[in-house]
């Protein structure tokens, strides 16, 4: 049990970091915030592809969506970031 919570937090750690080194701007945020990230873009992608047929858990198209997920989440919180600054 504690072996897939640690693969869940190492792997939404890589996740994070690939989507902020992707996406275009800087957006300051800390090691937990950036893991936080990637496990959100992973559940945003498994829910999202699993439900359209597009792929099966634990294929490697899974980790690609998952960046993508990641980088979405990304872009809205830079929108909801920039709508609280001003």
């Amino acid at each position: 049990m504690e072996g897939g919570i640690l693969w869940t937090i190492l792997i939404g750690f890589v996740v994070g970091l690939l989507a902020k080194f992707l996406h275009p701007g800087k957006e300051n945020m800390g090691l937990i915030m950036t893991t936080l990230l990637g496990i959100g873009g992973s559940l945003l992608a498994s829910y999202v592809g699993q439900f359209l047929h597009w792929y099966q858990a634990g294929q490697v198209s899974g980790f690609i969506a998952s960046v993508v997920g990641a980088i979405v989440l990304l872009v809205i919180y830079g929108m909801v970031k920039g709508k609280m600054g001003n």
